[in-house]
Formats: structure tokens, sequence, C-alpha cells
């Protein structure tokens, strides 16, 4: 399934399924309004939802308000340096265990809402990432077993402020200005992608140019390896959401350097997942 997160008629967040064109409306169907509540109900949300597809209202996808796929993800585990290339041209080596930060949700957007460029700074870099959603709770879990908590995957703007981020050795501010980032428009369920979203082409396009080409396959970390990773640290709940790391061809390892500004568009595109597009504009 594929499933969005938008804004009913009164301004009221609710959860459809993407058939085609059309949205059918699983909220008004009686099941949850998010996904993070499908999400805890298990394997039974999911039944249930693909129960009333055939039965429940729907709508047009064009025109709806998109809202982030996850509305209060408990952890958003955001992983640097996870591609080779990119550690090549960011001038580190190859990380022997994952380099693991947080990112909160007011740092980004939904599909088709504006980035913001802050005052402080105009050093605002795209990265294309794929976003690994846990669907099944877990503490220790084996690299083996890792791919069978994870309930889908989305895509993800890791939207950084380079001269903020690197001022120390914590990232942490530089990755969370507000709406800087983004999140959506879709989640797509693990079932309807290679194991671990292996083997998908993964692109940043800025008006049109592809800054960033590259392939899940060629993450450091892989996806089974990444959930092991953090689970040996913490327990994993369903919501929770590993966004996995970027591809070469940053605006920051570029020269001259490439920063997003007012007027730009940015879209972010994984194959079989979907596009994720934004402009940008300055901070009022």
């Amino acid at each position: 399934m594929r499933l969005l997160a938008f804004a009913d008629r009164h301004g009221q967040p609710a959860l459809g399924a993407r058939l085609g064109d059309e949205l059918v409306d699983l909220t008004a169907a009686g099941l949850p309004a998010t996904l993070d509540e499908l999400l805890r109900q298990g394997p039974t949300g999911f039944e249930a939802a693909r129960a009333v597809l055939g039965t429940a209202p729907r709508r047009p996808v064009a025109g709806i308000t998109h809202l982030p796929p996850l509305q209060h993800p408990g952890k958003a585990l955001a992983v640097g340096l996870n591609y080779r290339d990119h550690a090549a041209e960011s001038g580190f080596e190859l990380p022997k265990f994952p380099v693991v930060f947080q990112r909160y949700p007011s740092s980004w957007v939904a599909h088709g809402q504006a980035l913001v460029r802050p005052r402080a700074s105009e050093q605002l870099d795209y990265e294309a990432e794929l976003v690994a959603v846990i669907g099944r709770a877990g503490r220790h879990i084996h690299a083996a077993d890792a791919l069978a908590h994870v309930a889908g995957y989305s895509v993800f703007n890791d939207g950084s402020i380079r001269d903020r981020q690197l001022r120390t050795p914590q990232w942490l501010l530089g990755k969370n200005f507000d709406a800087t980032g983004a999140f959506g428009p879709e989640f797509v369920t693990a079932d309807e992608l290679p194991p671990g979203a292996s083997g998908l082409r993964i692109q940043c396009r800025l008006n049109g140019q592809a800054l960033q080409d590259g392939n899940t396959a060629d993450m450091v970390f892989d996806v089974a390896a990444l959930v092991a990773a953090c689970s040996e640290v913490m327990t994993l709940q369903p919501g929770d959401m590993i966004i996995t790391g970027t591809p070469a061809g940053v605006g920051m390892g570029r020269r001259p350097p490439v920063w997003m500004k007012a007027g730009d568009v940015c879209d972010v595109e994984i194959e079989g997942i979907g596009l994720l597009r934004n402009p940008v504009v300055d901070e009022g």
C-alpha cells in the first residue's frame, strides 16, 4: 500500500491510501487519523486498511494538503556519511559504526510546503535520503531479523545549514533549523519494495538539474544493519524512523558550493517510493 497523510476539510489530520490518481479516505472509513496510530495496531491495522480499499470514500489526490507521513515519531534517527562516495566528497574516512544524530519534527515540512532558508546563514544544503519506518518494536535486534521490524519506507530531504553543522563536532544544531528539511509525500509498505529498499535509484534535482544521482545499494550500513545498531542502544518502537544517509553530490561538496535559495524548487525522488518536491523561501 501507498499511504498519505493529509488535512481533511476541517484542517485535521487524516490518513488515506493512494490508488492511481485517487485517494481512499481510510479515516472516513473508521480507521485511525494518523499512520502513527495505524502502526501501533500492528499487522491488524494494515489488514483493516486493505479490507476497506474497495468501499471507503474516495477523492482525487490532486488538490489535497499533504502532511508529513508521521505526525509524532518517538524517534527520528538520522545517519551521516552512510554512502561511500559522500564520505569521500566530505573528506571523511568511511565510518566503522553508524554516525547517528537526532532530527526533530519541527525541522521538516511536508511535500509541497516551503523549505525555509534561515536568517542565520545562506548555506542551506540539500540531501536526498531514504527513510525506514519501524513497524514492530524490538531491542537487541539481529541484522538477520531486522527487516521484519520495518513496516515501510518514505523519502526525506535532510536539509542542512552547513556552517552551523560543522561549527562543532556535534551536528545537531545545523540539522535542526526550523523547516529546513522535508518528509513525504507517501509511506510505501515494505512488501512493495525490494528487501531493505536496496537497489533503488535516489536523486536530488534542484530547479530540474540532477545534482545527486545514486543508488540505495551503495550504503555503507544497509537498513538491516542500521536497525540492528540502533536497537543495541534503545528499544525501537512502531513509528520510529531512521533517515539513512545521502549519496554524493551535495552542495557543500561542489566547487563553487551550491546552496538552496529563495525561488528554488528542490525535488528528491526515490525509485518506487515517490517524489518529494518543495519550494524554497527566505525566513521572514
